[in-house]
């Protein structure tokens, strides 16, 4: 989406050999970003969350099983860039280390700080609630099909539930591990969830976390791997309780699979009259094939709640403001200029993506150091990143260059690998 024009700053990569070994450098010119603009209000064609990451102190203690100690001026800063650009935020989710490193004291205070942050700018505010307060330990040792275990279950999601709605943002129903331990049956899914929408007191949207972000959530809705079968169990959740559904946030990476999902959703009776259930969206948690999941098909479209959005921000912003304007083609445009980045970001072990984005975070000088709670940092390698600092120049998301050229040569000098 750029043209050199000869502004930007020269950086020397390493090139790796299979062996790890660097066999040479390339010299490469990082380029003036955009162009992005910023919208004077948030776009209205859909409705696009950033699932955003979350920043430590660079002195706490930040490796495996320790409590998380956030750095707040930095980790709120990232929010208000996404308000700023005219997207919601999605936040205490799985970007931000959910289940791996941000404990529940920390997801309270993160909940209540960032719903805080969003009333001060009217900004669209949505969070996760999910059952990690329970010791894993604990959750271990339960049976299939234990009634006191399903109850602890409904429990832990109540009191994450009342957390959310009481700080005054949207609810996020997260899959739970524990209900992935304590379910024996679709049934027993069924039930938790009617117990935990019940106390619902505005929509919520339930997500379907795939076992590419956590093997833990492997035979999720009781049908083992048979996917098909799943999303029956799924549809009819949410067409029983459509009222209490705002929509649902889908990340099982399959494009197709997702099309033929939102085509069942648009298809449920939206009722009429007030206060009859509105229709169902779909926010796409495929960040692999985004660009055509968003932009649609000139019919339908999903919306979207994205861990790559929060990389990517100022494109997201600038071609949503594309589709408003009535210019899909440029949409797509832009959005397919960073795919290629989303799915070096996303790619196997899935789980690991957060560390790109906390990575482009630094680069990009919005946190003082490239830490993540629980030393998740190291999560990718040094190849990774430096073809992530080859993709992100090309998709014209390196903000300031010259903070990240700097940044990047320290990095590279600190890993051996200065060329």
């Amino acid at each position: 989406m750029r043209d050199r024009d000869g502004s930007g700053v020269v950086v020397r990569l390493p090139r790796f050999g299979a062996d790890g070994r660097v066999t040479g450098t390339e010299i490469r010119e990082l380029l003036v970003p955009g162009p992005w603009t910023v919208p004077s209000t948030p776009p209205t064609s859909r409705v696009a969350f950033a699932a955003a990451h979350v920043v430590p102190h660079v002195g706490a203690d930040n490796t495996p099983g320790e409590p998380a100690s956030l750095d707040w001026d930095s980790t709120l800063a990232s929010r208000h860039r996404i308000w700023a650009n005219g997207l919601g935020v999605a936040d205490a989710m799985d970007t931000a280390q959910r289940g791996i490193g941000l404990d529940w004291a920390a997801t309270q205070e993160l909940v209540r700080r960032s719903a805080a942050e969003a009333r001060s700018v009217g900004g669209r505010i949505a969070c996760g609630a999910g059952t990690d307060q329970l010791d894993p330990a604990v959750v271990a040792g339960w049976e299939p099909g234990d009634p006191a275990a399903l109850a602890t279950v409904v429990d832990a999601y109540r009191e994450q539930v009342h957390v959310v709605q009481d700080a005054g943002a949207q609810v996020v129903l997260m899959a739970s591990r524990a209900l992935a331990r304590a379910a024996r049956s679709s049934e027993d899914y069924a039930r938790v969830y009617d117990a935990v929408l019940a106390d619902a007191d505005r929509p919520v949207i339930i997500h379907w976390l795939g076992t590419m972000f956590d093997p833990a959530l492997a035979g999720y809705w009781g049908t083992g791997d048979d996917v098909a079968a799943a999303t029956e169990v799924f549809v009819d959740l949410v067409s029983t309780h459509q009222g209490r559904v705002d929509g649902v946030k889908v990340s099982l990476l399959d494009a197709g699979h997702e099309k033929a999902l939102r085509a069942r959703l648009a298809a449920l009776d939206p009722g009429s009259g007030p206060g009859a259930p509105g229709p169902v969206r779909l926010y796409t948690g495929d960040d692999l094939s985004y660009p055509e999941l968003v932009v649609g098909d000139g019919i339908v479209h999903s919306d979207a709640l994205l861990g790559i959005f929060a990389a990517i921000y100022p494109a997201a912003s600038t071609a949503l403001q594309a589709l408003d304007a009535g210019r899909p083609d440029r949409a797509h445009a832009i959005l397919a200029s960073t795919e290629t980045l989303g799915r070096h970001v996303f790619g196997a072990p899935t789980s690991s993506y957060k560390t790109g984005i906390a990575f482009l975070s630094w680069l990009n000088g919005h946190q003082p150091g490239f830490q993540m709670v629980g030393g998740l940092q190291s999560g990718r390698s040094l190849t990774h990143l430096v073809d992530l600092v080859r993709l992100a120049d090309r998709s014209g998301v390196l903000l300031d260059p010259e903070t990240a050229g700097r940044r990047l040569a320290s990095f590279l000098a600190a890993n051996g690998a200065d060329a």
